[in-house]
């Protein structure tokens, strides 16, 4: 797959697509479409004003040939069960990619309130248009994760969580859900994703659980693009979450914590990728990705924020794609996760 064409069509979007399996607001990055490009997993957003068309299998750029084949990824046979008590498999976990399952485990976060609210995330919009549900139990998650890896081949599980009011920040709902999960699926491989805890024992806890690897997300190293972008939890200090990231390698293992890295926020592009630099010296795969509006968040609906240019996508996308190979560092090697997935950014097709 050409990199460059994948950091564009990232950004850009595809337009005149029927895809089956898609996200709609949410907690990010975009309202997507999950395709395979060239064989490979990819999340495109759904943009009617996109350049990128497809025509009989083929991606188009002005109605020319790329060279790229595309397939739509199709719709999971889990997602026509519902539970005993009424509640459709596709309201507690989707299909993301071709084969990783995610799930928000609770739908709600402490800092949704606007004046806290990450400009980027939606996380409480698919509650209000009724796509999902507030909390889903360990039980629940269980049940649609053994249903998805049977029915339709899903080889990883990624759990992530709006932030709650507790020093644990969500983490503990997680661990329950992880050894529920356990005890159907003791070999499937699971990411938990959530904010550096108050208390980083936790992370041990959610280790003991079964998880495998984590995501702790900071979208950005600039301490005023965090709280521009991200009020509310942007006063988490940059100390706890480089606290949380160490923790999280002494028990996780290297290249097996993650961090997103949105480029878009405003963040100098140099300084991005020192900091991504950092993150990789300490054993932490940063996953770059290009902020890219979506429906229900503040920075599309309020601010207007466009996507990055491609140049500055392409070039802080490739320095840090070249970081990771220099460190031997592939998220393909993380046994879970959206680094493992790497259907959001480009850093796969570029050795990263």
């Amino acid at each position: 797959m050409g990199s460059s064409t994948r950091v564009d069509v990232a950004i850009r979007g595809v337009r005149l697509m029927d895809a089956p399996v898609s996200r709609r607001a949410g907690a990010g990055p975009s309202d997507d479409g999950h395709v395979l490009l060239d064989g490979v997993g990819a999340a495109i957003p759904l943009n009617p004003r996109s350049p990128y068309s497809v025509d009989g299998g083929r991606l188009l750029l002005d109605g020319a040939d790329t060279g790229m084949g595309v397939e739509a990824v199709a719709r999971p046979r889990f997602y026509d069960l519902v539970t005993e008590d009424g509640v459709p498999y596709e309201q507690i976990a989707r299909l993301h990619s071709a084969h990783v399952l995610a799930t928000t485990v609770v739908q709600t976060c402490v800092r949704y309130a606007e004046s806290e609210r990450c400009r980027f995330c939606a996380i409480e919009e698919s509650l209000r248009q009724g796509s999902t549900i507030a909390v889903k139990t360990p039980a629940q998650i269980a049940e649609v994760a053994l249903a998805a890896h049977e029915l339709d081949g899903v080889s990883q599980l990624v759990m992530t969580t709006g932030t709650s009011r507790g020093r644990d920040r969500g983490a503990t709902h997680l661990a329950r859900c992880v050894r529920a999960v356990r005890e159907v699926l003791p070999d499937l491989p699971i990411q938990v994703q959530c904010e550096p805890p108050g208390d980083l024992a936790t992370l041990s806890e959610l280790h003991r659980a079964g998880a495998n690897s984590i995501g702790i997300h900071v979208e950005s190293l600039d301490d005023d693009a965090r709280l521009r972008w991200m009020p509310g939890k942007g006063s988490v200090p940059m100390s706890e979450y480089r606290a949380a990231w160490a923790e999280a390698v002494r028990v996780f293992g290297w290249n097996q914590v993650s961090t997103y890295l949105l480029i878009g926020l405003g963040e100098d592009p140099d300084e991005l990728v020192a900091g991504a630099e950092e993150l990789i010296a300490m054993g932490v795969y940063p996953f770059v990705v290009p902020f890219r509006p979506l429906a229900g968040t503040l920075a599309t609906e309020v601010d207007h924020v466009p996507a990055p240019a491609y140049e500055v996508v392409a070039d802080v996308t490739s320095r840090v794609a070249a970081a990771l190979r220099r460190a031997g560092m592939a998220g393909a090697d993380q046994a879970a996760g959206c680094a493992a997935c790497g259907a959001c950014s480009a850093l796969g097709c570029q050795g990263g």
